[in-house]
């Protein structure tokens, strides 16, 4: 940033008084390169497309030229501006936003989702709203009915545009779209910039001013924000190696990132039966365990998520200081997602992921994609935690002899020194503190391993790929009776027998042992499963995306 940026201020960006005297309330100083670049050109009416990762300031940057163009008190019914996002957290979190900066001008803003009472929404509706926060599916249901009128919306904001498309509401967004005046602003921002979102964007935005955000550099002579770290792990070792470096890091809150519910399951009763507080959350739960468990995070009650990104997209977490892959993401934007949500406001923030020896290629484009270099640790020695135990304990003395009122101790010690030299009594004194904050010498050494070396370009053993599944021979499922399901998309929609694999596992109880041979044709797929478990898999297919799209699923007729 250099000393122009530096000097900036909300005042220079044209905002009203109302704005600049919420945003003062609120402690805000200075705009954030993002709000910077992007809050003029839309106060003056420009589409916008922006490339911004989360935790840049991109909400205020869309929400306060929103309310800039709305007329305080507003009283007419139908609204001015619709912001649609991918889910429900985002959802409340960008009303909240609205609502903070708006509340000198009588804003009136209403999140839209799913899972929650709609005879509510209906009736807000028709009471009057300014602007409309929804997820795609609940905007347009809420259309469907007649509830939500847009011929008098002048701005649309497409937030996290890449999720939503991933999520399949490609559709959705093409027909709400469609119901909004020709004459609107559109504005678009997103974490990454896929060749079908880039698309999109050519077919709904008008010469849109174009900006692209990272997250922000720290000043030269700082640390990075994000602190990323891999961990080289063994797959049987990484429960043991993930309690070695929470037990190191020792984070105020985390969220531990998993493939599947199965395992999301499977590590959260792990880390509990460990003493960690974690708590689980994922597609399979209700919106009323989903609300519970996060309020628990939120309350502090719980110092560990344990998620899959699905359940996880759209939460903001005030007190997050770690996010751990616990597997390598297979997406390297999934990966962008996941470290957004720490080192936020300027905080600082660590992700780390443990990666398996066959990974090294997976995380080297991860890097690239991410624009930051990730530093390749072998796990904590058990001497490496003890060092870190007794670094805890003396800080926590420090910090008593610091703050605490000692005095009322000052006779035991005074009688045991009658008898003890005062270094003995010293020692006894910090065994005890550092046995009772856990710091006990029984841990077991993890296996200490490497990435495995590429070679015949850049195959790992036997030839073959590292990490593909599509060079492996056709396997055939064991114990029983077999069924294959017919899948209506192939490799024109870019399906992989990795992505039938994950789908199946991450919604059913089946593991990838129990499928069989995959087969993936120009426009179709097909998958062997068990013969008892065939029609659970079909439903559960329906019923989640694969590739960001929904498919025809059914037994094979064949």
């Amino acid at each position: 940033m250099d000393d122009d940026e530096q000097g900036a201020t909300f005042d220079g960006l044209g905002l009203r008084p109302e704005l600049l005297q919420a945003l003062s309330a609120l402690g805000y100083e200075e705009p954030t390169p993002i709000q910077q670049e992007a809050i003029p050109p839309l106060v003056a009416g420009r589409d916008l497309l922006g490339q911004a990762a989360t935790g840049t300031g991109k909400t205020a940057a869309f929400a306060l030229p929103i309310l800039q163009q709305l007329t305080a008190h507003r009283s007419e019914r139908a609204p001015i501006a619709l912001v649609l996002v991918p889910t429900r957290e985002l959802a409340v979190q960008v009303s909240e936003a609205l609502h903070r900066y708006g509340k000198d001008l009588g804003a009136r803003v209403l999140p839209v989702y799913g899972g929650a009472p709609i005879v509510r929404q209906l009736r807000s509706l028709e009471s009057g709203v300014d602007v409309v926060v929804a997820t795609p599916g609940r905007a347009l249901d809420l259309l469907n009915r007649g509830s939500l009128r847009l011929g008098d919306v002048a701005t649309v904001v497409l937030d996290e545009a890449d999720e939503m498309l991933d999520m399949g509401f490609a559709e959705d967004l093409e027909a709400i779209l469609g119901e909004t005046p020709d004459t609107r602003q559109t504005v678009l921002f997103s974490a990454t910039m896929p060749r079908r979102l880039d698309s999109l964007a050519r077919r709904h935005l008008n010469d849109p001013v174009r900006i692209a955000i990272g997250r922000e550099k720290a000043v030269a002579g700082e640390a990075p924000r994000v602190r990323q770290t891999a961990y080289v792990v063994p797959r049987g070792a990484k429960p043991a190696a993930l309690g070695r470096i929470l037990d190191i890091e020792a984070p105020a809150a985390a969220i531990v990132f998993c493939r599947t519910r199965e395992e999301v399951d499977s590590l959260t009763e792990t880390l509990n039966g460990r003493g960690y507080r974690a708590e689980a959350l994922h597609g399979g739960m209700s919106q009323e365990q989903r609300d519970r468990v996060m309020g628990r995070v939120r309350g502090g009650i719980a110092e560990l998520l344990v998620a899959t990104d699905v359940a996880a997209r759209g939460l903001d977490i005030e007190q997050l200081t770690h996010v751990v892959n616990y597997d390598v993401p297979s997406a390297p934007e999934s990966y962008v997602h996941r470290i957004g949500r720490v080192g936020r406001a300027g905080r600082e923030g660590v992700a780390i992921t443990l990666a398996e020896p066959r990974e090294h290629r997976m995380l080297k484009t991860i890097e690239r994609v991410a624009g930051a270099p990730i530093a390749v640790q072998t796990v904590p020695t058990v001497a490496d935690l003890r060092n870190r135990r007794l670094q805890l304990t003396q800080a926590a003395l420090r910090e008593s002899l610091l703050t605490d009122d000692l005095d009322r101790f000052r006779g035991v010690v005074e009688t045991l020194t009658d008898e003890f030299d005062l270094m003995e009594v010293a020692l006894a004194a910090v065994k005890l503190a550092h046995e009772a904050g856990g710091g006990s010498d029984d841990d077991e050494e993890i296996p200490q391993v490497a990435f495995r070396q590429d070679k015949d370009g850049g195959r790992g053993p036997a030839g073959r790929s590292a990490g593909s599944r599509d060079d492996r021979p056709p396997r055939r499922v064991t114990g029983g009776a077999a069924a294959r399901v017919f899948v209506g998309a192939g490799r024109d929609a870019g399906i992989r027998p990795g992505d039938l694999v994950g789908a199946i596992t991450g919604e059913t109880g089946l593991k990838g042992r129990d499928i069989g041979s995959i087969e993936i044709h120009q426009r179709f797929a097909l998958v062997e499963v068990p013969e008892s478990a065939a029609d659970e898999v079909v439903q559960a297919l329906r019923a989640t995306m694969i590739k960001g799209r929904k498919a025809t699923v059914r037994r094979d007729r064949t």
